[in-house]
């Protein structure tokens, strides 16, 4: 058996660290990139527009967070399906997962931005946008929506494209889109004066520049070629992709939810304390696009491993996968380290990056990143750990762990906790969830790693 996984993939023989160096690093990169779109928008509008301009982008975020939600979910579980049928060797299976993920992103993201576009007033005010920041937020939007069904479509194909053996190329699919959009923010901002609408503007440009990259490459698809026939959606195959999709959807989904609950929190609790309304809607929408970052490295990190860990669980080979999910917290948690230094040490300068305000906004930024983001050192454990249960199969696990950290903890804390101690109770439910969150995932983890070894032990007296 060795000796065949050797002829036919190296997924099942190949050193750890090399496996995971040439699919986490680009597909890290890719999603650092892809973050690019919302951050540079941030940093272009904070300095042209101001801090209203921040604080716009921020109520518009949640429409992001959910299209990246279903991106995820279609994604992951077309990819994850894709691998495990590869490892146990079901071809034929293989193709029919592939050929209704892509049908199904292409349909989702049409409904999506329909929408989005019919109820636009309605969810930006649901998102906690003001009297002063919902003008500027209906221009953001308005024209941002048209750009979903090409930003979810390449956001779902290049976790497709990366399982295929192709993440250098998938990661150059949004390295292209993002330089295109840092040029173009420089453009109509800057030169051409346009305002947040230039900024919406170039983002939607370089959407579609990665969205034509991701379909020339399915024409070359490398393990078998797609026909017209695999094009065809399949209520069975639709619901097993939902089904290993559903953790990452419902963890995305949540920090949605959770991200509205905060704006409001913050207008409310905010207009009661010396800062108003304005000020912390703001600075959460220059956290929101850090938190970003964060996000994008632990969960490219974490879809890297995904063809790794997937493949190997369908073949059995349970040590390698162990191995794979330990080496990759290892690497969750120096990033995460080195983010909570920068944020104690640092605040300022950090918030500095993303534009002017008064001191009173720098004052309350410099606190809300030293309170609400003090346990991100434990930030990694989550998302690494949700995508650890997806790749292997085990669904319940994967969305339970999904619905903790933003579901069971972060968002009844959000609601309780400012009743008490006000705008301070809102920051302090931050650091509280994701120390929680962490001591659960580890616990999960040790519980799947001794029925594996009871699994590896079992093959070993068959054998």
């Amino acid at each position: 058996m060795e000796q065949a996984m050797k002829q036919e993939n190296p997924l099942g023989y190949a050193p750890l660290g090399r496996l995971i160096r040439k699919f986490a690093i680009p597909s890290i990169i890719g999603m650092l990139v892809s973050a690019a779109y919302n951050i540079t928008d941030q940093i272009f509008i904070g300095h042209t527009v101001g801090m209203l301009g921040n604080a716009a982008t921020n109520v518009a975020f949640p429409t992001t967070m959910l299209l990246t939600a279903f991106a995820q979910l279609i994604g992951v579980g077309t990819a994850a399906n894709f691998n495990i049928n590869l490892g146990a060797k079901r071809k034929e299976e293989a193709e029919k997962f592939i050929g209704n993920g892509l049908m199904l992103m292409s349909v989702v993201g049409i409904l999506y931005m329909a929408l989005v576009l019919l109820l636009k007033t309605p969810i930006l005010i649901l998102c906690g946008a003001t009297d002063t920041v919902l003008p500027y937020a209906q221009a953001y939007l308005g024209i941002t929506a048209i750009g979903i069904p090409f930003l979810l479509f390449s956001s779902a194909a290049s976790v497709i494209i990366r399982a295929d053996g192709s993440p250098s190329y998938s990661m150059l699919c949004t390295i292209v889109g993002a330089v295109l959009n840092v040029f173009l923010d420089w453009l109509f901002l800057f030169v051409l004066g346009w305002g947040i609408q230039g900024a919406a503007v170039a983002t939607i440009i370089g959407q579609i520049v990665s969205f034509g990259l991701c379909i020339r490459y399915f024409p070359k698809f490398k393990t078998f070629p797609i026909r017209k026939d695999m094009l065809k959606l399949n209520g069975a195959y639709v619901g097993q992709i939902a089904k290993l999709g559903t953790g990452n959807f419902i963890n995305h989904t949540i920090m949605m939810l959770v991200n509205i609950v905060l704006n409001n929190s913050l207008t409310y609790y905010g207009a009661l304390s010396i800062y108003g309304s304005d000020i912390p809607l703001a600075v959460s929408g220059v956290a929101a696009k850090l938190n970003m970052i964060m996000i994008s490295f632990v969960v490219g990190l974490a879809q890297g491993c995904q063809p790794i860990l997937g493949f190997n669980m369908g073949a059995k080979q349970y040590d390698r996968v162990k191995a794979t999910y330990k080496k990759a917290v290892k690497i969750g948690l120096c990033f995460s380290i080195t983010a909570f230094l920068l944020f104690q040490f640092f605040p300022r300068p950090i918030i500095s990056i993303f534009g002017v305000g008064e001191e009173l906004y720098f004052q309350f930024a410099e606190k809300y990143l030293r309170i609400y983001m003090f346990m991100v050192f434990t930030f990694g454990m989550q998302p690494i750990t949700v995508n650890y249960f997806t790749s292997i199969g085990n669904v319940k696990q994967g969305i339970f762990l999904s619905a903790s950290r933003q579901g069971f903890l972060l968002l009844p804390l959000l609601l309780l906790l400012p009743l008490q101690f006000g705008l301070n109770g809102v920051l302090f439910a931050g650091p509280i969830a994701d120390g929680l969150a962490a001591i659960l995932s580890i616990t999960m983890v040790v519980i799947n790693f001794r029925s594996l070894s009871k699994q590896q032990a079992a093959l070993k007296e068959e054998a």
